[in-house]
C-alpha cells in the first residue's frame, strides 16, 4: 500500500518512521555549524616560570640557623626530645614546638620534625616521670666519645608512653600545615642504630615486637602527615626485611648520609630492602654526610664530593628534601636555590582551554618526585575535584574545573602550605 508522507512543516512528533527524517533534520543542523562545539572550549594563552624552590621541597636548614631568614629555601628542620612536651605523666605542654613552628611560619617555610629518645652527648630525651619508676635502668656509655644516656626499652610504661605520644600529636598538629614532614625512629638521632654505644635489644634499642607495634600504630594514627623512618631500619635490628605486610605501609624514608663515598655499597642496599620505589606513594629524603668534609664543603658542587652531581643523585632516589644546613657557608644563595629546584615536583600546564563556564587544564609532572598531600588546579578559585598527589614524573593528567570567562585566572590550591607559600608552574602557551 503507498504511503503518503506528510509535509515537512507538519507538527506530528517524531516517532514510528518519521524519526529518521528527524534525525537526519537534526544531524543536519549540527553539522551545519561545524565550529559550534569547538567554539564551546578556546585555547587560553598562558605565560609562566618557576623560578623558586616550591613548597614542601628543597635544600633544609635547622631552623636555629640564620640564614634561614634569607636564604632561598621552603624547609627547616628541628630536632626535638619527647621530655620536652612531657615532664608528668599525662601533662604535655607543646609550647617548645609551637615556638619552633611558629618562627619557621613567620618566615614562610614549614618545618622537618624529628622526635628522639637518644642524642650523642646529651641526657636520656625519656621524660623524668617515666626514667624515674621503679625498675627503670639508665644505661649510661659513650658515644663518639662523648658521655650518652641510653633508655630502658625494657620498661612497659616506656612503651605505652610513646605510643600515646603520637596519639595525642597526631589530635594537635596532623592537620597542621606547619609541618611538612614529620621523622621517627630510634637510637642515636632516631636513625634506627647505635653504631656507637651499648647496644642490647630489647633494653637500649627497642625489640622487634615493640618497633612493629610502632609502625602499624603511627599508619593508623597519622592520617595526614606523612611520615618517615631512616633506611637504616632496613638492617637486622629493624622489623622490615622481608616483612610483606610492614613494606606495604605507605611511609617515607629519610637518609642520613646521603653522599658519601661508600653509599652505593652501604646505604644504597637498605634503600632497596625497603623498596626502591617507594617514592611513588611517600617522600624521600635524606642529610648530607659528615664522613669527609668534603662531602659537606662539597656536596652542591658540579660533580660532588665523589664524582656525581647533587642533581643526578637527587634524580636516581627521587629525593623531595635533602638537610645541608652548612651550605650557605660553601654556595652562594642561586646555586643552593637551583638544587632546591632539582628537588621534588615541579609542574608544566601543556595545555589550556576555557569556555564562559568551564576550563580544561592538562598539567605535566616534569619534577622527579610527586607532591605527596592534594593539591587542585582552580579557576577563580574554584577547584578541580581531582588532584594534583601522586601525579608521577613525566606523567599527565587533564583536570576540568567548573569555572571559565574570558580572561580566567589559573592558580594550584593547596591547604597543606602556610601564609605565604604558593605553588607555581611553567606555562608557554600562545
Amino acid at each position: 500500500m503507498r504511503r503518503e508522507f506528510p509535509p515537512m512543516t507538519s507538527s506530528r512528533p517524531c516517532s514510528d518512521v518519521w524519526l529518521p527524517t528527524c534525525l537526519l533534520i537534526t544531524l543536519g543542523v549540527v553539522f551545519a555549524n561545524p565550529d559550534s562545539i569547538a567554539e564551546e572550549f578556546r585555547r587560553v594563552p598562558l605565560q609562566s616560570k618557576v623560578d623558586e624552590v616550591q613548597p614542601l621541597t628543597g635544600i633544609v636548614l635547622w631552623s636555629d640557623n640564620h640564614a634561614a631568614n634569607h636564604a632561598p629555601i621552603q624547609l627547616e628542620f628541628v630536632y626535638l626530645s619527647y621530655k620536652q612536651i612531657v615532664s608528668a605523666q599525662g601533662e604535655y605542654d607543646w609550647s617548645p614546638l609551637e615556638n619552633v613552628l611558629e618562627g619557621v611560619a613567620d618566615r614562610r617555610h614549614q618545618l622537618v620534625l624529628r622526635w628522639y629518645d637518644t642524642y650523642v652527648g646529651k641526657p636520656t630525651g625519656v621524660p623524668e616521670s617515666i626514667t624515674k619508676l621503679p625498675g627503670y635502668q639508665v644505661t649510661r656509655g659513650t658515644s663518639e666519645g662523648k658521655p650518652t644516656e641510653f633508655p630502658d626499652w625494657s620498661q612497659p610504661e616506656l612503651r605505652r608512653f610513646i605510643l600515646e605520644f603520637f596519639d595525642r600529636y597526631s589530635e594537635k598538629y596532623d592537620q597542621d600545615p606547619r609541618i611538612a614532614y614529620l621523622q621517627v625512629g630510634f637510637g642515636l638521632w632516631s636513625e634506627y642504630h647505635l653504631y656507637d654505644g651499648p647496644m642490647k635489644m630489647g633494653v637500649t634499642f627497642p625489640s622487634l615486637e615493640f618497633q612493629t607495634e610502632f609502625v602499624q600504630h603511627l599508619h593508623k594514627t597519622l592520617r595526614q602527615t606523612r611520615w618517615m623512618i631512616s633506611v637504616d631500619a632496613a638492617g637486622d635490628w629493624g622489623p622490615f626485611s622481608g616483612n610483606v605486610d610492614l613494606l606495604a605501609l605507605p611511609f617515607g624514608v629519610f637518609d642520613d648520609s646521603f653522599n658519601h663515598a661508600a653509599h652505593a655499597k652501604q646505604n644504597e642496599p637498605n634503600w632497596n630492602t625497603l623498596r626502591r620505589d617507594r617514592w611513588k606513594v611517600a617522600p624521600t629524603g635524606g642529610e648530607f654526610s659528615f664522613f669527609s668534609n668534603k662531602d659537606q664543603s662539597q656536596a652542591l658542587a658540579p660533580s660532588g664530593p665523589h664524582g656525581t652531581s647533587f642533581e643526578n643523585q637527587a634524580a636516581d632516589f627521587h629525593i623531595s628534601f635533602i638537610l645541608g644546613d652548612a651550605q650557605p657557608r660553601f654556595q652562594k644563595a642561586a646555586r643552593i636555590r637551583s638544587a632546591g629546584m632539582g628537588c621534588g615536583y615541579r609542574f608544566r600546564v601543556t595545555r589550556f582551554e576555557a569556555s564562559g563556564q568551564a576550563a580544561r587544564i592538562e598539567i605535566e609532572n616534569v619534577g622527579i618526585a610527586p607532591i605527596y598531600y592534594d593539591a587542585f588546579p582552580a579557576i577563580e578559585g574554584v577547584r578541580s575535584q581531582k588532584s594534583l598527589k601522586g601525579l608521577l614524573p613525566q606523567q599527565r593528567a587533564v583536570f576540568d574545573v567548573a569555572a571559565g570567562g574570558s580572561a580566567p585566572q589559573l592558580t594550584i590550591q593547596c591547604d597543606r602550605l602556610v601564609a605565604g607559600q604558593a605553588i607555581g608552574f611553567d606555562a608557554d602557551l600562545r
